[in-house]
């Protein structure tokens, strides 16, 4: 799906004309030559990210990427602009930001799909089942987020997974496809750390428009079954390499950041009147 290319830990992934979906800061979706995975320094906290990646595509040589089409479709209708992107010079792929190194990224490939994934847990988001607030394994006392407003300044512990398949999926699929892998990157990451996520995680997905189509990609197609265990696969690898000297955080007590989610939510039946 992806021929992949790192300068200056940043790492470009490349198809040309891909559709692409990101959750990532102002995603949505486009269509581009190129998507970007950025590893920024400790105590970055550049408020013009979209500059902030023009600048890093530029210094490593890379920029260009989105296809004519898209752009002028986007400068008729001012459409969804992804992280890093931009009308004035072209650098309009979508990117997203980590404080891990690029060399901790993994892939990982299985039929039609294949998933990049970058991992880091220094800020984990506990969401406790039980209603003391604890869960089976220990979330610990709440330390407090210490982002911005926004809950996405740092960048330490992002989750970053990139998925691609070679088929064509319809708008639904694609969509479809980003809670697919949320769903397999938050079970691997319960299983290995106790925790479904961090408080800056983000899945950036993509499809070749020109492959033989698919209407879906749940859990039981041939896609979604394969994106799972790609995010499986991936994550773990990301995960074992990040964390060779060091443990990954046992609590948000123990964290440098990170959040336990301990409110509760009125519930009641949703009936006929």
């Amino acid at each position: 799906m992806f021929e992949s290319t790192v300068r200056g830990e940043v790492c470009r992934l490349s198809r040309p004309g891909t559709r692409w979906l990101s959750t990532g800061y102002a995603g949505g979706e486009s269509v581009a030559d190129a998507a970007y995975l950025l590893s920024v320094p400790e105590g970055w906290a550049d408020v013009d990210v979209s500059g902030y990646v023009r600048r890093r595509l530029r210094e490593v040589g890379f920029g260009g990427d989105r296809s004519d089409d898209d752009r002028s479709g986007d400068d008729r209708a001012g459409g969804n602009r992804g992280e890093g992107r931009s009308d004035d010079d072209g650098d309009a792929a979508p990117a997203l930001l980590t404080g891990v190194s690029m060399r901790h990224a993994r892939r990982a490939r299985l039929g039609p799909v294949e998933a990049v994934v970058t991992a880091g847990v220094s800020n984990p988001a506990a969401l406790p089942m039980a209603a003391d607030g604890r869960s089976d394994r220990n979330t610990g006392g709440q330390r407090g987020d210490r982002s911005d407003g926004d809950g996405d300044r740092r960048h330490a512990g992002t989750v970053n997974v990139v998925v691609g398949t070679t088929r064509s999926l319809a708008p639904g699929a694609l969509a479809n496809l980003v809670a697919v892998a949320a769903e397999a990157k938050a079970a691997t990451l319960l299983d290995r750390t106790g925790f479904p996520g961090t408080t800056s995680d983000a899945v950036l997905v993509g499809c070749d428009p020109g492959g033989e189509p698919a209407a879906f990609s749940g859990s039981a197609t041939e896609v979604g079954s394969a994106a799972r265990a790609c995010v499986r696969d991936a994550l773990l690898a990301a995960l074992e390499s990040r964390y060779v000297d060091e443990a990954p955080p046992g609590s948000v007590t123990e964290a440098e950041y990170g959040v336990v989610t301990d409110e509760r939510a009125d519930v009641e039946a949703v009936v006929d009147e």
